[in-house]
């Protein structure tokens, strides 16, 4: 099997639909060995802000001169981000391998009649045999979807378990309450382990501690009342913050927003866990600081042009598009704004929109490259209750080549919406920056 005909396999897969549940996933990893097992794995979930805490935790551990591996959804540009090793993409050959032999466990478990896994399930598959093969020292793994009964979820014995902000997001899956979601991200927490928690609302954080109670699990929860930023703009931020009574000075990370602050400090709170325990030995205080300084998560407040302006952001639910709101109040609050904006029909588009529309000038929708989308008319119908001046053009590349010409100098163009347009824009970009 090559490049091409193994994310064929994979893709064909999206046919089986998302399930909850570990049933799949246990027989695939046992007819692979269970190669999860002979892992060092920091385990994160949560609404908004994994994808972040995984790539600082990451990269701290990189540059305290580990092989770690980093697992994460969606890709923006290309599937091979999924799945990476010292920041870099697998290769297409790990691809091809990795699905081959995933392939013909699978073939196996359809002989002795068990349903076929789904796309999420084979990647995850991939990830843990690919780190197993390629001999990581550690494995930073995100969740894709809740927790509990999340396919990454075979981890038996996370070193440590991070769970990000909650929101609502998923509630037909996950439940309609802040409460019930927090129990499925909740279900990462292992028994005589730890848990690190962005610290957020009573309702989360009262069924996070009474899992955590129940499987004896250290509680730690990020403290972000210690954190004084001194510099941010839309290059970089500088705070300072203390963990347990040892101050850090300085700390300048390149993501944009103050979530991001608190992301880092959630992450950073995981790092001291891991390394007051004992279970990473070479963490020093400069590996800390280069290796956040370093951090990239593109996709999130991602400034791709200088002029116009133009950044993309993944902002699709609730918190999302608040943490979105607050960048934009902050650094463009005297800028004509315009919004490219594309998103998918089960997010709670009406909230998102309540939120973003009143900062916007204009607006233009268009439909990402995914089955559950909103088509652009129907999203066009929505805007309209904010704004007269929006237009709908269906495909992504019309649609950014729609908003380059209705920008004037000195305009601020927003994409934002959904992880899978922005990446689409952002590879279109490539073509006329250097990204």
């Amino acid at each position: 099997m090559n490049y091409s005909e193994a994310l064929d396999y994979i893709h064909s897969s999206h046919r089986f639909g998302m399930k909850l549940g570990l049933e799949s996933t246990e027989k695939l990893m046992e007819l692979l060995g269970n190669p999860q097992d002979e892992l060092n794995i920091i385990h994160v979930a949560g609404t908004n802000g994994k994808g972040s805490i995984c790539s600082f935790i990451a990269k701290v551990l990189e540059k305290s001169g580990y092989k770690v591996g980093l697992f994460t959804s969606p890709y923006l540009e290309v599937f091979n981000e999924r799945i990476r090793i010292n920041g870099e993409n697998i290769t297409d050959e790990h691809i091809a391998k990795s699905v081959s032999e995933v392939k013909l466990r699978i073939d196996k478990m359809l002989a002795e009649g068990y349903d076929s896994p789904t796309e999420f399930e084979i990647v995850t598959a991939m990830a843990f045999l690919i780190y197993k093969w390629e001999n990581v020292d550690y494995a930073v793994m995100e969740v894709g979807l809740g927790g509990r009964y999340d396919s990454t979820n075979i981890i038996k014995n996370p070193l440590v378990s991070v769970i990000a902000s909650i929101s609502l997001d998923h509630t037909r899956v996950l439940g309609d309450t802040i409460a019930k979601i927090a129990y499925e991200k909740g279900g990462i927490i292992k028994k005589d382990s730890a848990v690190v928690v962005y610290s957020q609302g009573d309702e989360a954080e009262d069924a996070l501690k009474k899992i955590a109670a129940e499987e004896n699990a250290e509680f730690i929860e990020a403290d972000f009342n210690s954190i004084n930023v001194k510099k941010d703009d839309v290059n970089s931020q500088i705070f300072d913050f203390s963990i347990n009574g040892k101050e850090f000075k300085d700390m300048e990370i390149k993501l944009i927003g103050e979530h991001q602050v608190r992301n880092c400090v959630t992450a950073l709170n995981a790092i001291d866990y891991l390394r007051r325990s004992g279970k990473v030995a070479n963490i020093t205080d400069e590996s800390v600081k280069v290796g956040i300084l370093e951090t990239k998560w593109p996709g999130r407040v991602e400034k791709v042009m200088e002029n116009p302006t133009f950044i993309i952001d993944g902002a699709h639910n609730e918190d999302g598009a608040r943490s979105l709101r607050k960048v934009l109040d902050k650094y463009f609050a005297n800028r004509n704004l315009v919004l490219m904006l594309g998103m998918l029909e089960d997010k709670d588009i009406d909230t998102v929109l309540e939120i973003l529309m009143p900062v916007f000038d204009k607006v233009v929708v268009t439909e990402p490259d995914n089955p559950r989308k909103i088509s652009a008319d129907k999203l066009k119908n929505k805007i309209e209750k904010y704004t007269g001046n929006v237009e709908a053009v269906e495909k992504i590349e019309d649609a950014l080549e729609r908003v380059l010409e209705v920008t004037e100098e000195g305009d601020v163009i927003i994409s934002a919406g959904s992880l899978y347009m922005i990446g689409e824009v952002r590879t279109l970009l490539r073509r006329k920056v250097n990204l």
